[in-house]
C-alpha cells in the first residue's frame, strides 16, 4: 500500500513565526497538536519553566521537612520557655486596671483601661501615648444616622445618649482586637456600648458603630479583614462591616482635614443569644473567638452557656450547651492547631470541641479556687491561663497537664499534685491609697494583682501581661513584659 505523503511546504501569505505555534517541537519528531493543548504549553511556559519544575519537585520534600522541622522547635521552645521568663515592670501612672492588650509590631502593644483610655506602651523604652476616643454621632432631631455618614469627631456635644453614658464611666475597655491583615482595630468607643475601628499602623480613626448595643461591649472577633462582630452585655451580638466607602472617605478626610473625622456606621445584624433554659437577665455575651477553618464563631454568657454560630456574611445559630462549670465564665479561646475551645470559669478551664457530645468535655483544676481565670490563650501546644491572683500558669494540651518546674526534683515529695508546676506571679503594680482602700482594706499589706489580659508577640518569645486589683472597688494597674 502507497505510503501518504504530508507536505512541509508553507502556506502562502502565513508569516514564519505563525506556522511555529502549530507544532510541539521534539528532538526526534514533529506532531500537530490541538489549539486547547497549545493553550495550555503557551500558559505553563508563561508560569513555570520546565527547569523550575524540576527544582520544585526536587525541594518540595526538603522544604516540606523544614516546615515541619521549624514546627518542632517552635513546640519545643513553647514548653521551655515558660520555665525561663523573667519579668520588667512598666510604669502605667495613675491609669485604673488593664481589661485588655494586643501587639502592633515588635515593641509597642496597644492597651484599654477600665477609666475608658486606650493607649500604646513602648516595651522598650516604657513610653506611654495615649490615642483619642472615637464619640458618637450627634442625636439631633431623633435620626438615626446614615451608614457611612462622616461626622467630623471633634464636634460632639451631650445629648441623652452621652449622659447616659457618663454613668458609664466604671465600665472601660474590655476587647481590643487587630483583623486578619493587621490594617484595622477595633475596641471599644468613647461610649462603652459602642465599636470604634482604627486603622494601622497609624491609628487614624475610621468609623464608629453607635446605633447597636444597649450596654457595654465585653468582646470583639474578626470574622474577615472587614467584619467584625461585637458581643454585648446586653445580650446581643452585633455584626459590623467597614466597607470600601467607609475607608476611601476616612481616608480622604485625613489627607484633607488638620483632625482626622470618621464615619457613623449602622450594623449589618444583631442577634440575641438564646434565652430560653436560663435567666435572660443574666444572659450577657462575655466573650467570643472565632474558628477561621469552619467559619464559625464561638460566644459564652454568663448563664453558663457555649452557643456556637455559623459567621460569614450573617450570623446563624448552630448550637447552645451548658458548660460544666457555669461560674464566672468570663474568657474563651479558640486552638486552631487542636479544634477546641478553652473555656475559663471561677476554678476550672474546660475544653470544648463543638463536634463532640457535651458529655466529652474535659475540665482542668486551676488549683486558685474562688479567684477565676481571667485570660486564657494558646501558643502552640501550650494553654497560657492568667488567674485572678496574679498567677500565669500553664496547661500542656498534649501531655494534657499543667508544665512542671524543671528546678524541682523528680519523683520529690510534695504536699499536693501542684506544688511542682511552674507559676509565674505577677509584681507589686501600683495601687491608689483612695478612701475605699483606707476605709476597707488599709489593714491589708499586699493585693495580687489579677492578669485580666496576656498576649504573646509573634517570635512567641515575649508574654506583655496586665491587670490590676481584683477587687472592684480599688483602683491600681500592672503592667509587665515576660521575656
Amino acid at each position: 500500500m502507497a505510503r501518504k505523503t504530508v507536505s512541509r511546504k508553507r502556506k502562502a501569505g502565513e508569516p514564519k513565526d505563525q506556522q511555529q505555534l502549530g507544532w510541539s517541537q521534539t528532538p526526534h519528531k514533529r506532531s500537530r497538536v490541538s489549539s486547547s493543548s497549545r493553550h495550555a504549553q503557551q500558559w505553563w511556559c508563561s508560569r513555570h519553566s520546565v527547569v523550575c519544575a524540576l527544582r520544585g519537585r526536587e525541594f518540595r520534600p526538603q522544604q516540606q521537612h523544614e516546615v515541619r522541622l521549624q514546627r518542632s522547635l517552635r513546640g519545643f521552645a513553647a514548653g521551655r520557655l515558660p520555665g525561663i521568663l523573667k519579668e520588667r515592670e512598666f510604669s502605667l501612672g495613675r491609669l485604673n486596671k488593664v481589661f485588655a492588650s494586643q501587639w502592633l509590631n515588635h515593641r509597642q502593644v496597644v492597651c484599654g483601661t477600665k477609666c475608658n483610655t486606650l493607649f500604646v506602651a513602648d516595651v522598650l523604652t516604657g513610653q506611654i501615648t495615649r490615642i483619642p476616643m472615637l464619640k458618637d454621632r450627634e442625636c439631633q432631631g431623633g435620626g438615626s444616622g446614615v451608614v457611612g455618614t462622616v461626622v467630623a469627631g471633634r464636634h460632639y456635644h451631650p445629648t441623652a445618649g452621652s449622659r447616659s453614658r457618663l454613668d458609664q464611666q466604671g465600665c472601660g475597655i474590655h476587647a481590643i482586637e487587630l483583623n486578619p491583615s493587621r490594617t484595622l482595630l477595633a475596641t471599644g468607643g468613647d461610649n462603652p456600648n459602642s465599636l470604634a475601628i482604627y486603622q494601622l499602623p497609624t491609628l487614624d480613626p475610621v468609623c464608629v458603630g453607635d446605633d447597636g448595643h444597649n450596654d457595654w461591649i465585653f468582646s470583639i472577633a474578626w470574622i474577615s479583614d472587614n467584619m467584625a462582630v461585637s458581643g454585648s452585655r446586653d445580650g446581643s451580638m452585633g455584626l459590623w462591616e467597614v466597607t470600601e466607602d467607609v475607608m476611601s472617605r476616612a481616608e480622604r478626610s485625613q489627607n484633607e482635614e488638620t483632625v482626622p473625622s470618621y464615619a457613623h456606621i449602622s450594623h449589618r445584624a444583631l442577634k440575641d443569644i438564646p434565652k430560653e433554659y436560663t435567666n435572660p437577665y443574666n444572659c450577657k455575651v462575655r466573650a467570643l473567638a472565632f474558628n477561621n477553618n469552619h467559619k464559625e464563631l464561638g460566644a459564652v454568657s454568663l448563664d453558663g452557656y457555649f452557643h456556637l454560630w455559623k459567621a460569614e456574611h450573617n450570623l446563624c445559630k448552630i448550637l447552645s450547651t451548658k458548660l460544666p462549670h457555669c461560674k464566672e465564665n468570663v474568657c474563651l479561646a479558640y486552638g486552631q492547631d487542636w479544634s477546641v475551645y478553652a473555656v475559663g470559669s471561677q476554678a476550672h478551664v474546660s475544653f470544648l470541641d463543638p463536634r463532640q457530645p457535651t458529655h466529652s468535655i474535659k475540665s482542668v483544676n486551676s488549683r486558685e479556687r474562688g479567684s477565676g481565670i481571667r485570660s486564657v490563650s494558646f501558643y502552640e501546644h501550650i494553654v497560657t491561663v492568667g488567674t485572678g491572683q496574679g498567677s500565669l500558669l500553664f496547661y500542656d494540651i498534649r501531655a494534657q497537664r499543667f508544665l512542671e518546674n524543671p528546678l524541682n526534683p523528680a519523683g520529690g515529695y510534695r504536699k499536693c499534685p501542684g506544688d511542682g508546676i511552674i507559676k509565674l506571679t505577677t509584681g507589686k503594680g501600683w495601687l491608689n491609697h483612695d478612701e475605699t482602700w483606707r476605709s476597707y482594706f488599709s489593714d491589708i499589706h499586699s493585693f495580687p494583682n489579677a492578669v485580666y489580659t496576656h498576649c504573646y508577640d509573634d517570635s512567641g518569645t515575649k508574654l506583655f501581661v496586665a491587670g490590676g486589683p481584683l477587687c472592684s472597688g480599688l483602683h491600681g494597674n500592672y503592667a509587665g513584659l515576660w521575656s
